[in-house]
């Protein structure tokens, strides 16, 4: 049995610049602006850490993150959730606001998240806008876009073990939703793309390619603790690490792996070396953030800053 990418398009979902906000600014979302405009300027102008390096570029479209004013200046933090799901919340000038991953398959208009404090339930409303993902059409090995059914199986058994992981929830907060670049090299605009591959449509990519060399070092993005590490049929070798409260990095064929499940990683400490494991045409990392169980554009969440060699750790 040989699957091809329109009879299992579901198995590429596995893996493998912040947009302008087009929107309609309500009375919230123009506070958030606010707010974000004026630490961004006191940052600026006083050369502190602040929250403009914390948190996500905001951009409500599908695959991109917004920033929800809950309207809250509790002592605790409330419950957030979107359907089911938990959602991170953080504060920012004295109010908590929510940090929501928006799925590439969102429908354009109004969204809302459920918000819980105490015994008090209520719903916040934001609304996302439309943004179209470049397409591409590729011409590839047949090997690269038909299954075996020995392929076929294997991916089954993985897809369980990584199904698991994307649901994990630590109640720990992640120190930064701002991360560093993981491996130098040229950053793809690749996260949305509609690809096809000899004629055969896929899912949209869920990562960004970013183009290195065999065997430069990949860093991890920021602090947190080593999910999962393994070697997947699509992924190859693969490392995610877990930032806390359903924020994760995953880190794709990979040529060997330098960590283990349970190890406490920090910022700029290195997982392992860029190879081409997996199903990948070339040497490059396939980095890919999660946010509340939703693929997110990594783009939104990296600092622009160059890191020096100095800052990165070794092992």
């Amino acid at each position: 049995m040989r699957l091809n990418h329109r009879q299992a398009g579901r198995y590429t979902g596995i893996a493998v610049g912040g947009a302008a906000r087009p929107r309609h600014e309500t009375g919230r979302s123009s506070w958030i602006r606010g707010v974000w405009l004026s630490v961004i300027g006191l940052t600026v102008a006083g050369g502190a850490l602040g929250y403009a390096e914390n948190l996500p570029m905001p951009s409500a479209v599908p695959g991109g993150v917004d920033i929800i004013d809950l309207g809250s200046n509790t002592p605790d933090p409330p419950t957030v959730l979107s359907g089911s799901i938990p959602v991170l919340v953080r504060q920012m000038a004295s109010r908590w606001v929510a940090i929501i991953g928006i799925p590439l398959s969102a429908t354009p208009g109004p969204a809302r998240v459920q918000v819980q404090e105490g015994a008090a339930n209520r719903l916040v409303e934001y609304t996302i806008a439309t943004k179209v993902y470049r397409s591409q059409a590729l011409t590839v090995s047949p090997k690269h876009v038909d299954l075996s059914a020995r392929d076929v199986a294997r991916y089954e058994r993985e897809r369980v073990e990584l199904q698991n992981a994307w649901l994990t929830y630590s109640t720990t907060p992640p120190n930064s939703l701002r991360l560093v670049a993981p491996v130098g090299g040229k950053q793809s605009d690749s996260f949305g793309a509609r690809r096809t591959f000899n004629g055969e449509a896929r899912q949209p990519h869920t990562g960004m390619d970013i183009t290195a060399h065999i065997g430069d070092p990949v860093y991890s993005a920021a602090d947190g603790h080593v999910l999962l590490t393994g070697n997947y049929f699509f992924n190859g070798n693969t490392v995610i690490v877990d930032h806390g409260q359903g924020f994760l990095t995953l880190y794709c064929h990979l040529l060997d792996m330098s960590v283990r499940p349970g190890d406490a990683v920090k910022s700029s400490q290195m997982l392992g070396h860029v190879g081409l494991s997996g199903r990948s045409t070339g040497p490059h990392l396939h980095f890919a953030v999660m946010l509340n169980q939703t693929w997110v554009d990594p783009a939104l969440f990296l600092n622009q800053a160059k890191i020096s060699p100095s800052t990165r750790t070794h092992q």
